[in-house]
Formats: structure tokens, sequence, C-alpha cells
């Protein structure tokens, strides 16, 4: 029983090999990646080039999307998650195919932003393993920070601290940046004006996030759980 299975899951490792050999060899250079992440974030009326997002956001986004992400051995994808869905794919569970890292979801965004199916993931994960060979950590955190899209009409993390908080990321409480990490990940489900309950559920996973990989104490993560979100109207913006 032991032998047909290794054997099976060994044809499954060979061919998950060649076809990602086949997406690296046919997906295109990323070296436009920012220029991309430019024309994206000018769409929208956000900002270019890219600024860096703040340390709190990015905190509660790594510790929540991707907790490897800074790690030297990460190659920008997770090798587990990528076999996994392989293997359920190939199996014929065709729903959500998920496990993808933010450089991942960076891919996605820029280069097939509208396309689920498996032969989308490869190009993905391909696409992945090329941004994370070019360009720096911070280059893709800045890059991902303002092309992602945070609900009610906000495309880019400036936008979506001012619109929704009236205040620039810099100044961003950790309730609030706890928000809009969360957001990203369903942005309308999860949009704290139209779906509050949503959102705040979601801003408490990403606190549990933040003390299980202790950036912050729990009592630290309570009481910012406590502090008001302070959303102003819509339409108020940034002052000043």
């Amino acid at each position: 029983m032991v032998k047909p299975l290794a054997k099976a899951l060994l044809i499954l490792l060979l061919l998950a090999a060649a076809a990602l050999a086949t997406a690296l060899y046919a997906t295109p250079s990323v070296s436009d990646a920012r220029a991309r992440a430019d024309a994206r974030a000018q769409l929208h009326g956000g900002i270019t080039p890219a600024p860096a997002p703040p340390r709190r956001f990015v905190t509660a986004l790594v510790a929540t999307e991707d907790q490897r992400f800074f790690s030297t051995l990460d190659p920008g994808i997770d090798p587990f998650a990528v076999f996994r869905v392989g293997v359920e794919t190939l199996a014929g569970h065709h729903g959500d195919l998920g496990g993808s890292t933010i450089t991942q979801q960076l891919a996605k965004m820029l280069y097939s932003p509208h396309r689920r199916d498996l032969a989308a993931k490869l190009r993905e994960v391909a696409l992945a393993l090329k941004l994370s060979a070019t360009y720096s950590r911070p280059e893709i955190l800045a890059m991902y920070a303002n092309v992602a899209y945070y609900g009610d009409r906000y495309y880019g993390l400036t936008a979506a601290a001012c619109g929704y908080f009236g205040k620039r990321p810099a100044d961003l409480s950790w309730a609030q940046a706890a928000m809009l990490a969360g957001a990203v990940n369903a942005p309308s489900f999860d949009d704290p004006r139209r779906h509050p309950d949503h959102a705040r559920a979601r801003q408490a996973h990403v606190f549990s996030r933040l003390v299980a990989v202790g950036a912050l104490t729990p009592a630290e993560a309570a009481a910012a759980r406590a502090e008001p979100l302070g959303l102003v109207p819509r339409g108020t913006g940034c002052t000043g």
C-alpha cells in the first residue's frame, strides 16, 4: 500500500516540476513590474512611484498573509501550498486555489488579475519566483501596498488610509493598520463601512496573528483592538 502511494506522489512531483519548468519558460520577464504597478496605480488615481508602506501595516500584513516573507530562504512561493493546490486540482477539486504568498498575490495583480484556473495559478507561481529573484522585499511590499484593493473603491494604501481614516499611512494606529492589512484578503466582504462586523472579525484575526508571531503581546493586541477605529465620512480624505 505504501509503495503505490509513494509512486503516485513521485509522479505528481515530477508532473508539478515539469509544469513549473514550462511555466517559467513561457512567462515573460518581470523587468516591467514597476511600470505595471505604476500604471495600475495611476489608473486609480494613486501615487507613483510606490511609496514604502509603514512598519505597522507591513508587520500586520506579513503576519497575516505570509509570515515567511522576510526569510532569506523564501523563494516567493510556498512550495507545500503549491503542491497541495496541484494535487487538489488534479483530483478534480476546482474551488478556491488559495495558498498565495504576498509575492504571488502581486504577480496575480500585475499579470493575470482575472484568471483563477490551474494554468493561471502556475503562471502566478512562475512569475512570483521571478519577482522574488528580481526585486527586494521592500520593493515588492511597496508595489503590493500601492496596487492592492482595500474595498469601497480604494486602491492603494494611501487612498485607503486617507479615505477610511483621514490619515496618511504613516499615522495609522495599530487598529487601523490591522484593519487595512486584513481587508486585502476579501476587500468587498471586509469593508469596514459596509460590513463592520466582518471587518472587525478579520481585524481580530490579524491581531491574533500579530500575537502568534511575537509582534505584539496579548495585552498590547487587546488594547489596540479596543481603540476606536476612527472612520471618517466618505469624501473627507486627508487634510493638511
